[in-house]
């Protein structure tokens, strides 16, 4: 761990590039200029492998110590959300409509004050992958990095990764052994009936009533078709009709979010869906097309490794402030798409008393940067030590 004073100055340094990147924050496969900030702040601490371009816009650096083979990689996301930033900091976003509103510039400061730390000493044996990756928020950019060949050309046995939690106190940490964060699936259902005069209802098939028909009949998926213990959550979030004031509608769009732990659950959620959907438009004689996605899939935390994590972020953190039996988060993380192929482990990292992920008034909070740093660090050192063979 770097001393006082020397981890004091990095806390201003990186203080600073957070704050530019969170002036010039970038949507998902557009971060540009995000990615080259990275880089050449990475090339500054006398990395020599910076691989750039790596699924789009993905940025990834190697640190190689002593003669060890065992690789590790730590994982940072990079783009930022379209919201309208409502705060008036100094650093307030300059791009009109997007904001860092998760704090994807927070993780990406601390992956690199990380970087430079590791860098300057050296004092691990093995190799240490830095993937900055995109387009989080979409669920699309570990995809893209992977199908880029990021196992391939950056192979690693162990992946950890790192997100700010506002409401947990500012030097605390959470995480747990398996599933931690949720799967997110979308699905479209689109009823198509004839529609019609609002005064000749007997002479079409109203897909609005159709369509609430089957709204009201997906609440039973949760509470008639899936285990009780297992969590599962059907949220219909948009219902859109071609009809107006004086039309009755031939047609209703019906969009929705699903979230669930278990690969199974979700297939269950499918299967009756499409039953439901299918079986109450032909008791209105309405036509039904079902298309449904999976857009993130569930953290499965890796319990060795957790175990591993859990240890560094105590060597990190005061006495009692890690919590290894953390809640299962509802929300989803596009880590998971890594943890599916390498096992690790994602944790949580307190912002304190912020307003919420995604919220316009969000902010990260510099005050926990160097916590972030000596993590990663920590981690590094304990998972390849400088005595191993």
């Amino acid at each position: 761990m770097a001393d006082h004073e020397t981890m004091s100055d990095l806390h201003k340094e990186m203080t600073s590039w957070r704050r530019h990147l969170h002036q010039n924050p970038e949507f998902g496969f557009e971060e540009v200029q995000t990615a080259a900030f990275v880089a050449e702040k990475l090339r500054s601490f006398g990395i020599e492998e910076v691989a750039e371009g790596v699924g789009g816009t993905g940025v990834v650096a190697t640190l190689r110590a002593g003669e060890g083979n065992r690789a590790i990689s730590f994982r940072a996301d990079m783009d930022a959300l379209r919201i309208e930033e409502a705060g008036e900091s100094s650093y307030r976003s300059q791009t009109p409509g997007v904001m860092h509103a998760c704090g994807h510039d927070g993780h990406t400061t601390m992956l690199l004050g990380a970087a430079k730390t590791l860098a300057e000493t050296r004092d691990f044996n093995g190799v240490v992958h830095l993937i900055f990756q995109p387009a989080e928020e979409w669920g699309k950019g570990m995809i893209a990095m992977l199908d880029d060949g990021l196992l391939d050309r950056f192979p690693h046995e162990e992946a950890y990764g790192l997100h700010n939690w506002p409401g947990l106190p500012v030097g605390h940490f959470e995480t747990r052994t398996g599933g931690f964060m949720g799967a997110e699936d979308n699905f479209e259902i689109r009823v198509q009936g004839v529609g019609g005069h609002a005064s000749r209802p007997h002479e079409i098939n109203d897909a609005i009533v159709a369509g609430s028909a089957i709204v009201m009949n997906l609440q039973t998926i949760v509470s008639r078709q899936v285990d009780p213990s297992q969590l599962a959550v059907v949220s219909v979030t948009e219902f859109l009709s071609d009809g107006t004031r004086n039309a009755i509608a031939g047609g209703v769009r019906i969009l929705g979010d699903c979230r669930s732990f278990d690969p199974a659950v979700s297939k269950r959620i499918e299967e009756v869906m499409r039953r439901v959907a299918l079986g109450v438009g032909a008791a209105h004689g309405c036509s039904i097309e079902v298309d449904y996605s999976r857009e993130f899939v569930p953290v499965v935390n890796h319990a060795a490794l957790t175990g591993h994590a859990v240890q560094a972020a105590q060597m990190v953190a005061a006495p009692g402030n890690v919590n290894s039996e953390a809640a299962k988060i509802g929300g989803s993380e596009d880590f998971a798409r890594l943890l599916a192929h390498v096992p690790g482990n994602f944790i949580m990292m307190g912002n304190g008393d912020s307003a919420a992920l995604h919220n316009p008034s969000y902010d990260f909070n510099d005050d926990v940067l160097p916590l972030g740093v000596e993590y990663f660090a920590t981690l590094a050192r304990q998972r390849l030590p400088v005595d191993q063979k």
